[in-house]
């Protein structure tokens, strides 16, 4: 079995050597980046199972990584650590493609409970498919769970692994409600907690690349106060 690369792109030195130290003790392979075309080089040329990216990088911002990676269809967890804190920095984050956000100065031990997480769900999601899953239709949405692939009125779509996941959860089962919490524990495999937006976030994303607001047939409903379903 290969090892688990992680890419650690950071311009302080210090700071991704930290990073790299906890990591190595938990058996992963660690590249380093001193900057965004670096780190951008590093995805596109070797085997990278998820990325730690800095946002305020020279020549490439971590913004413009995450965009360009994004594009080329790569879907290694990414995890922007920043020294941007307001909530709208991780809001921004999140939609331009991270799978989560940590603020500077961080605990590297919470750190690599996040890669852990990020890298279960990531992994299994990688394991060959089990066919026989349903195909999905509903408004001119096709979902093909077995491919992971997502087509409207015969369209890609696009999706990162979570808003997949998310996706196919509401799709599954059109009408249920399902609050922020429940879709979180489904999705994340983590138990939620108070204050994140992240859930939110993601559903932003997913009705953007579904072009909701530019049909009739909104697929995705908000219930207000209590969570979103699938309106199939």
């Amino acid at each position: 079995m290969k090892p688990i690369t992680i890419l650690i792109a950071d311009d302080e030195a210090e700071i991704a050597d930290l990073i790299a130290l906890h990591l190595e003790r938990e058996g992963y392979n660690c590249l380093k980046a001193c900057d965004g075309l670096e780190a951008r080089t590093a995805i596109q040329t070797q085997s990278v199972d998820l990325a730690i990216l800095d946002i305020m990088m020279p020549k490439l911002d971590g913004y413009e990584v995450t965009r360009q990676i994004r594009e080329q269809h790569y879907l290694l967890p990414i995890i922007f650590l920043s020294a941007k804190t307001s909530d709208l920095d991780k809001i921004e984050g999140l939609l331009r493609g991270a799978d989560d956000y940590m603020t500077k100065p961080f605990n590297p031990m919470e750190l690599v409970a996040r890669v852990n997480a990020q890298l279960r769900r990531s992994l299994q999601f990688n394991q060959p498919p089990q066919a026989g899953k349903p195909v999905l239709e509903a408004g001119g949405l096709v979902i093909h769970p077995d491919e992971r692939s997502v087509f409207r009125y015969g369209k890609p779509v696009p999706l990162t692994p979570k808003e997949f996941d998310i996706l196919y959860l509401l799709a599954s089962y059109p009408k249920k409600v399902f609050s922020p919490e429940n879709i979180f524990e489904q999705v994340w495999g983590e138990a939620y907690y108070e204050g994140t937006n992240t859930v939110m976030v993601h559903i932003r994303t997913l009705r953007k690349k579904l072009e909701d607001d530019r049909h009739k047939n909104a697929l995705i409903k908000t219930v207000w106060g209590v969570g979103y379903s699938f309106n199939g």
